[in-house]
């Protein structure tokens, strides 16, 4: 059932620390234990969550409505604080799970599994080609036979909730659907129809709608207006059908009232649509976990096809059928002695097979591979958190026991101090405000057009971090320069008086096939300057040769040739002609320097960056009227 959000109004949409409310007897009982406070809240912090406080609330009595109200009678409710990324802590039955887990009275966390289909063939969900303009994806599972008591009934709808507010960022990203599939007709579709051709009875309503109507209608509701404007203006809105042309829902908004779930639900049809397919594949599995352990044979959920359209509409997915929800684990590596060291404990007091065992403590079955020194680890589908071998490592501290590692000296006795190129940055930002420069903040992500097009470059795929499934346009890669944020600095302040004259010292980030994670941060200074009747490339001139002299070296006499046979001598820095494509022709150069060690050794000839005229392409693109020049300079080379 998706309903109004109650958790979320007036919070920001990302928490740093959910807050779940359980019923604290409820609890215990699928703890098998009671505690008094004290000892659960001793548990929860062993644990890595943390008992915020304890309340005695009125018990929530849902309806057949799908409407929540109240009855007179007060429970305990635990208000427990967990991690943001530890979706399946988001319910009590994923609390209880994990809690036993890691008490032992559980030996083995539940293993899922995908179902033989009722009918002999999985459901399918065929999708339209005009999702891709609003809500592209669908994933899709059955849970069957289910047996819910009224209290579990609760629990997944607020788990829906919850998820709603955190992983789906308020519905933006995925927005959740349950309903009674024996109300419904399979095969579904998943399509996008103009708003005035969608007329349904929503959840809660004692009349149909059309959609233009519903948005109306919900813009006047406190609960549910926050999630109008998400699909409000688009062209089209997401609806899935049955085959008897009923609605099941309006993503993101409502469900439809014909396929309402009540606890005496016995199959349950769950969608989830989504711009983020990553997101909704999480979403989906974690549902389907907490809750397939009500179903006639639990732990199974049965398989969903869902069938995208060919052509260019969903290209990662064109006419393929695709079945959900992967339930597949996944597998990682970790070092050994990276656990340990990360720890702060010795082999004797850390072994492997200890590392194995506090492993399974925290649901993640591990075995000790001694010819590769790793211990190979299987994340299932609710430990979506695990991505690196650092998580593994904190899973370990966690089961070990924070408490019981050893507090120790370090053996290296030091004071703390700036990072060289810290150091040289600050050096570098005084040096340019004494210039008479003003110092800009710019995102580090930007457009892939203001990255290459608006700088005439060529996208080689082999430069650019790109981000997935970016929200906005604007922000679809991280920068590979600092002067089109300075550009763009520059073309948001035309109403300033001349001359403009910008500079920010910071990172880039470029791809790097040797890194662990593919990708590196390069520090750079980068300036822009217009002047009212002249280029400015005096002016750019002149402060390369001012930051040369602040980073101890002279000027060499003669110029050299660009490329490997570059020759500059000790302490000193000279230019070479260019031919950068964001530059102007002839009037731009490249820098090359030989700085010195500490001890006073050359590092060698480097390449440190280019200065020049900005190309009048360029300007266009960045909607500037005045000429401008900029430089850009790596500090990396100088360390």
């Amino acid at each position: 059932t998706r309903l109004g959000c109650h958790c979320c109004s007036g919070h920001d949409s990302r928490p740093a620390m959910p807050t779940v409310g359980v019923q604290r007897d409820l609890l215990f009982k699928a703890l098998g234990k009671d505690y008094t406070e004290d000892e659960f809240q001793d548990l929860c912090f062993e644990f890595g969550i943390e008992l915020d406080e304890v309340v005695q609330e009125k018990q929530l009595n849902t309806t057949k409505r799908g409407v929540g109200g109240t009855t007179e009678e007060e429970v305990t409710t635990f208000k427990i604080e967990v991690p943001a990324n530890r979706y399946d802590l988001l319910c009590l039955e994923g609390i209880a799970t994990a809690l036993n887990t890691f008490t032992g009275r559980l030996k083995t966390p539940p293993t899922y599994s995908l179902a033989e289909p009722a009918g002999g063939a999985p459901l399918v969900m065929t999708v339209q080609p005009e999702t891709a303009s609003v809500r592209p994806y669908v994933v899709c599972a059955v849970l069957r036979g289910v047996s819910l008591d009224t209290a579990a009934y609760n629990s997944l709808i607020d788990l829906q909730d919850r998820m709603h507010h955190n992983i789906c960022r308020r519905r933006t990203l995925v927005a959740i659907g349950t309903h009674d599939l024996d109300t419904l007709a399979p095969p579904f579709t998943y399509e996008a129809r103009l708003p005035t051709d969608i007329k349904f009875r929503p959840l809660g309503e004692e009349r149909e709608f059309t959609a233009p109507e519903l948005m109306a209608h919900y813009d006047k509701d406190t609960k549910m207006n926050k999630f109008t404007p998400i699909i409000r203006d688009k062209e089209r809105y997401p609806v899935l059908y049955d085959s008897q042309g009923r609605v099941l829902s309006l993503p993101p908004i409502i469900n439809g009232w014909h396929s309402r779930m009540t606890p005496e639900i016995k199959n349950i049809f769950i969608e989830c649509t989504a711009t983020d397919l990553t997101k909704a594949n999480i979403v989906l599995n974690t549902i389907v976990a907490m809750f397939s352990g009500y179903c006639a044979k639990p732990c199974t959920v049965e398989p969903v096809t869902v069938q995208y359209p060919p052509g260019p509409s969903h290209p990662k997915l064109a006419g393929q059928a695709v079945q959900y929800p992967d339930l597949t684990d996944g597998r990682l590596h970790a070092d050994v002695g990276y656990i340990q060291r990360g720890i702060g404990l010795s082999p004797e007091e850390l072994p492997p097979a200890k590392m194995v065992e506090l492993l399974g403590r925290m649901m993640l079955p591990a075995e000790h591979l001694p010819d590769e020194g790793v211990v190979a680890v299987t994340v299932p589908v609710t430990r979506s958190d695990i991505l690196h071998a650092c998580d593994v490592m904190e899973d370990v501290a966690i089961a070990y026991s924070i408490n019981r590692v050893p507090r120790v000296v370090p053996y290296v006795d030091n004071h703390g101090g700036q990072q060289p190129l810290n150091a040289l940055q600050e050096l570098l930002r005084h040096e340019l405000a004494a210039a008479g420069y003003v110092e800009t903040l710019v995102f580090a992500l930007c457009s892939h057009e203001e990255a290459f097009a608006h700088m005439r470059l060529e996208d080689d795929g082999k430069t650019a971090v790109v981000v997935g499934n970016p929200k906005t346009t604007d922000f679809e890669l991280c920068r590979t320069s600092l002067v089109p944020g300075l550009l763009k600095t520059a073309a948001s302040n035309k109403k300033l008086a001349l001359p403009w004259k910008y500079f920010e010292v910071s990172d880039i980030v470029l791809q790097d096939p040797g890194a662990d994670v593919g990708a590196k941060n390069a520090r750079r200074v980068s300036a822009v300057c217009m002047l009212p009747g002249t280029s400015g490339f005096e002016q750019i001139h002149g402060l390369v040769d001012r930051l040369m002299t602040a980073l101890g070296l002279s000027r060499q006499d003669a110029t050299v040739e660009a490329g490997p046979k570059a020759a500059v001598g000790p302490g000193q820095y000279s230019f070479a002609p260019a031919d950068h494509v964001s530059f102007f022709p002839g009037r731009q150069a490249q820098v090359f320097v030989n700085p010195l060690t500490v001890a006073g050794q050359p590092r060698g000839t480097r390449a440190a960056g280019f200065f020049g005229v900005v190309h009048p392409d360029v300007l266009k693109a960045f909607d500037l009227p005045f000429p401008a020049s900029a430089l850009e300079i790596d500090l990396e080379v100088f360390l």
